[in-house]
């Protein structure tokens, strides 16, 4: 049992409302929008903004979001405003040659998707999207199969955006490495709320956007390059990644040198003084909650309820595929989704439809209210 209490206390979502959808976006945390105030009005004085404020509060996110995935080393991690700007970083510098394949799983989130489908076009290469078996059980192992030695990357997310489906990415790591493939993750539907096995997975990158499990605000993420990519060129060439750019007289000598590891790789004008200390405090406040315990409590959560759902008729992932903070909910064959829609809204249920399923994403704000709330919606559905 978790040992992290209900804390709804944090955020300022009214009593009637049941918002089981952080994988849509995250409400703010309350202390984020004093926060936020406070960032803004100092942009009324640019005269008390030194040459540390370029530069300690984007330190102070990346060294957060390092402890929150258990690497020892921020500078692996790069600032960016979206995951699509993170994966054209990885595009960018991947060597692919006609014939060699791309690996991804079957209806990811599209910034995932059109990447790879423009790489292996002017490569004249194979995107490889593996379809979902009707085994659910089976689908890393599927992904597993169809790596060869022609397999240049395999990009994919920790679990599946639209309905939870967590793949054993430890063992599809393997293959992919075995076969001298590059591991590409897409962390945004699972870095906060589910464990990361970083050490198992190795990922070559790690791109999360901040709005979702981490809490943060829109337009700002953050990255994990590994070493692969320390040699590489960014998709930008900004002044403020270079060797030196702390020491400002000195920025017309220009420097071909980077700053270490994957600083080369954020974005521009990345101190960002207003969204970079929102999502550096979100992400703070995650660390003193630990991700485990954030999954253990949505795992308790959710626990007197799946059976119930399961008993109306519908489905859901069950064993290792099952992720408790994001899991989509499976109409009873035959039931049309359409007319479920009106029900959660007079509940005033707040999920969402992705694919064939309903997409319910709780966190540490949601309470048996929140569960209570959705049941009643899916049994008057059933009754219908």
């Amino acid at each position: 049992m978790s040992a992290l209490l209900c804390q709804k206390l944090m955020f300022d979502i009214p009593e009637d409302v049941h918002y089981i959808n952080c994988a849509y976006m995250s409400p703010l945390m309350n202390h984020l929008e004093g926060i936020a105030r406070d960032v803004i009005s100092d942009q009324k004085y640019p005269h008390k903004v030194g040459i540390t404020d370029f530069f300690e509060p984007s330190l102070a996110l990346k060294q957060h979001f390092a402890r929150l995935i258990r690497i020892d080393d921020p500078e692996r991690i790069a600032i960016i405003p979206s995951v699509s700007y993170g994966i054209a970083n990885v595009i960018s510098n991947i060597e692919m040659s006609e014939g060699q394949n791309i690996v991804i799983a079957s209806e990811q989130f599209p910034s995932n998707v059109y990447p790879w489908m423009h790489l292996c076009d002017i490569n004249k290469g194979e995107l490889r999207q593996i379809e979902r078996p009707k085994d659910d059980k089976t689908w890393s192992q599927a992904i597993i199969d169809r790596i060869d030695n022609n397999t240049t990357a395999v990009a994919m997310g920790h679990v599946h955006w639209a309905d939870g489906y967590k793949f054993d990415l430890p063992r599809i790591a393997k293959a992919a490495r075995d076969h001298g493939a590059l591991v590409i993750i897409d962390g945004t539907q699972s870095v906060g709320a589910l464990d990361f096995p970083i050490e198992e997975v190795q990922p070559d990158a790690l791109i999360c956007a901040g709005y979702k499990w981490l809490m943060g605000p829109y337009s700002i993420g953050v990255a994990y390059y590994g070493p692969y990519f320390d040699d590489k060129e960014p998709i930008e060439h900004n002044w403020i990644n270079r060797k030196d750019s702390d020491v400002f007289q000195h920025l017309i000598n220009y420097q071909p040198i980077y700053r270490p590891a994957a600083n080369r790789y954020s974005v521009g004008e990345t101190s960002n003084f207003i969204l970079t200390p929102i999502l550096s405090a979100a992400i703070e406040q995650l660390n003193t909650w630990t991700v485990s315990e954030i999954q253990l409590y949505c795992s308790d959560l959710i626990a007197n309820y799946v059976g119930k759902w399961r008993d109306m008729g519908y489905s859901i992932n069950s064993g290792e595929a099952f992720s408790a903070h994001l899991f989509g909910i499976r109409l009873p064959e035959g039931a049309d989704s359409i007319s479920l829609k009106p029900l959660l809204e007079k509940h005033n249920v707040f999920v969402s439809f992705r694919g064939d399923a309903i997409r319910v994403a709780p966190n540490v704000y949601n309470d048996h209210r929140d569960m209570d709330a959705l049941t009643n919606a899916l049994q008057e559905f059933v009754n219908s």
